[in-house]
């Protein structure tokens, strides 16, 4: 670390810190200047030194450039004597020719014995090839042996044919048919080097990379020789015809550029298409089956890292390509299953692949660079958005095949419905879509997708949806075409009506059991709307066998119009409930056999309901009342029809319904003054309900004009003061007809 400066008066200052210093002024001068002197010296030492080493520095710079001209000087001279040995030899051209005329003759006593000898060379390199070649993945023991001695006659015939472009035809027509055999041996070598390189992996793996090594050697040497020959072929092109003819081998070279290297590239690349197109193929172009044994992939591709990459120069990448190739044939052969058009499974399968195949790929420390491009083009998510719309439409045909099926059963209702193992009316709707629906389901499960799996069931919500809307539509157009058109319309509209209302109570029971099942495999945020869908099926459901048992019950009033009609009529005093619940028990016996009994309990719930409502209107729209007649006839009714519901119903469930027609019966029985007490016991749990209890008093035929005014009165007073407000019970359900509707009911 550097010392702090220290100026001239902090100096000075460290020595006068006290007057007593003032006496040391003397000494301290003498010191410093002692210290300068010593210093001054020293400077002129270094100083000397310094320009000593300079002038000895010049001095050899000088010597040097001096040296340096007298060699370029020599060297001049030797260039000149050099250019042209005529001017120094008189003899040289006679030399020159002299050499010329023994270099021909060697070469021509060589060049015979070359083809003396070649018959023999090539009997011995087509036995060596033919052995080797036996078995493409074996040891390849004479490869190199072959490859060099091929090097060499090679040479001698490129040289040969090089020469002799001058002589006649003949000659050289001849000279082709003594390499022709060669030729051939030459193309059957290359072929050989080729198919090792298009089963390097299945060398290396039966147990031969020393193989691969050799080939590489082969490669290599070709490589350089092809290199020569193309550098020889620039200059040729380059150069003057006077420097050319100075290089006697550019002009016997006439070889054939073998591009080794990038042919053996295009064996690997293609031995690798090859082999992804036949595992395809193994596998009957089944793109699950490949998918599911697809682990050889990654075998190959450690398997290359560890043997094959050792056997290549590094130059070569040999990693990256295989790698690279092996990703680029992957892609092919996935783009050709999605050209295919695969099946739901397919995708679901597929789309989990590719995403294990990325993790794969990086777990095994593949640069993501070499896997391109992406598979899929990077989008596998539209994989679930096509599964998604194959499913929808398969769902769709499904259904609509399901649909027309049991419409035309449905409507024609030319057989019977089927009745199954419970005994009960039922259909085949329910089974064969929730058939469907699990088989989709199940396929959305393998997924372990959440989405997925939220995504079906909101389909099948939809489709299920769809299907009980067609339902409510078609029992309303079934019933319709029965009340307006009965001689048009087929029979067996109760019996389909209780099959298709059973169908539906499977389909919800199915609904839920599904339900049960998915839920607890996803997560909430799933786990919610999952819920929902198949909620709200499960309400579709119940919804149309809801809208079968009410069409059973509007048919049921259907046939009694006739006798709901006589209700609170002359006719009525002589009695007619026997004969309304004589008709419902007709039904209700078929109901009860060969309907649901969840839904039979329901359908009697509303059946209760339906004939209370159908009596107490008829009562509020009735004319004169004969008191006490009517009221007597009233209690027989009531006894009639409790006795019949009782037979299905508990008494302490029928009590309840029932009361409502004891407090209409106690206002009809109550004289003028006791009126009002059986009105507010009706008021309190029905509601003031004072159109009705005005017509009711009106129909009394003991209650003149004024005592019903003065009656009603006492009700509107006692509505205001209590300030009593409708309650939604049955009453609300009453429907008082005005002066002329009731005429008009009177006289049709």
């Amino acid at each position: 670390m550097a010392a702090p400066t220290i100026s001239a008066a902090q100096a000075v200052g460290e020595y006068l810190q006290s007057p007593d210093d003032l006496l040391k002024i003397v000494a301290f001068r003498k010191k410093l200047e002692k210290e300068k002197s010593s210093i001054d010296a020293r400077l002129k030492s270094g100083v000397k030194d310094q320009l000593d080493a300079t002038r000895d520095g010049l001095r050899k710079l000088f010597g040097t450039r001096s040296n340096v001209q007298t060699i370029k000087d020599e060297l001049e001279t030797v260039d000149r004597l050099c250019s042209d040995p005529q001017n120094v030899v008189s003899t040289f051209d006679q030399i020159s020719r002299v050499s010329m005329v023994h270099r021909n003759f060697v070469q021509t006593e060589e060049m015979v014995n070359n083809l003396l000898d070649m018959s023999s060379k090539l009997d011995m390199l087509e036995d060596m090839l033919a052995r080797d070649s036996e078995d493409i993945l074996g040891p390849a023991p004479n490869i190199l042996r072959i490859h060099y001695q091929l090097n060499k006659l090679e040479a001698f015939r490129n040289q040969t044919i090089h020469q002799a472009k001058r002589s006649s035809a003949d000659v050289r027509r001849t000279l082709t048919q003594w390499f022709d055999r060669l030729n051939k041996i030459i193309s059957a070598f290359d072929e050989y080097v080729l198919a090792i390189a298009q089963n390097i992996l299945p060398i290396v793996r039966a147990g031969y990379p020393d193989v691969i090594v050799k080939l590489m050697k082969i490669v290599e040497i070709e490589g350089r020789e092809d290199e020569k020959a193309i550098a020889m072929k620039l200059v040729k092109k380059a150069a003057k015809l006077d420097v050319a003819a100075k290089f006697q081998s550019m002009q016997a070279n006439a070889r054939i550029i073998k591009h080794y290297r990038s042919k053996v590239q295009k064996c690997i690349i293609e031995s690798i298409k090859e082999k992804f197109e036949a595992a395809y193929e193994r596998e009957g172009r089944n793109p699950a089956a490949f998918l599911e044994n697809s682990l050889w992939i990654y075998q190959d591709i450690m398997r290359i890292e560890e043997d094959v990459v050792p056997c290549f120069p590094p130059s070569y990448e040999i990693y990256n390509l295989y790698v690279r190739e092996y990703h680029r044939a992957l892609n092919d052969t996935i783009t050709k299953i999605m050209a295919d058009e695969p099946e739901a499974s397919v995708l679901l399968t597929l789309h989990q692949w590719v995403k294990d195949y990325r993790k794969n790929m990086k777990d095994l420390n593949v640069p993501p660079e070499l896997l391109e491009p992406p598979l899929l083009e990077g989008n596998e998510q539209s994989l679930i958005e096509d599964y998604l719309k194959l499913i929808i439409k398969k769902l769709d045909e499904w259904t609509a095949n399901l649909m027309k099926t049991e419409v035309e059963a449905f409507t024609a209702r030319e057989e019977p419905p089927e009745i199954d193992s419970d005994g009960l009316y039922g259909m085949q709707g329910a089974i064969i879509l929730f058939q469907m629906v699990n088989q989709q389901v199940d396929l959305a499960m393998e997924s372990n997708q959440g989405l997925i799996l939220s995504r079906v069931i909101e389909e099948v919500n939809r489709v299920m949806r769809g299907v009980q809307d067609r339902w409510t539509k078609l029992v309303d157009t079934e019933y319709k075409k029965q009340i307006e058109k009965p001689e048009e319309a087929a029979g067996g509209l109760v019996e389909y009506c209780i099959a298709l209302a059973n169908d539906q109570i499977k389909s919800a029971e199915f609904a839920e059991t599904l339900s049960g099942r998915v839920e607890p495999l996803v997560s909430d945020k799933y786990r919610a709307t999952i819920h929902d869908r198949l909620n709200d099926a499960i309400d579709g459901c119940l919804d149309v066998a809801k809208k079968c048992t009410q069409t059973l019950i509007d048919i049921i009033f259907n046939d009694l119009k006739p006798a709901t009609k006589q209700l609170f009529q002359p006719s009525w005093y002589e009695g007619i409930m026997l004969q309304i619940v004589e008709t419902i028990r007709d039904y209700t016996t078929d109901f009860q056999a060969y309907l649901h009994q969840a839904m039979f309990d329901s359908l009697l719930e509303d059946l209760l309901d339906t004939f209370l409502v159908t009596y107490i209107t008829a009562l509020a729209n009735a004319p004169k009342l004969k008191i006490p007649a009517a009221a007597q006839r009233i209690k027989e009714d009531i006894t009639e029809a409790y006795k019949f519901f009782g037979t299905y119903k508990k008494t302490k469930e029928l009590e309840p319904r029932f009361e409502v027609l004891e407090m209409i019966l106690s206002l009809l029985e109550a004289s003028k003054s006791l009126v009002f007490l059986s009105y507010w016991s009706f008021a309190k749990v029905h509601g003031p309900n004072v159109a009705f209890v005005e017509a009711l008093m009106k129909a009394r035929d003991d209650l003149d004009r004024s005592a019903v005014s003065e009656v009603m009165e006492s009700v509107k007073r006692k509505v205001k003061e209590e300030n009593l407000t409708d309650q939604p019970t049955i009453m609300k359900k009453i429907a008082i007809q005005g002066t002329f509707s009731r005429l008009l009911a009177r006289t049709s």
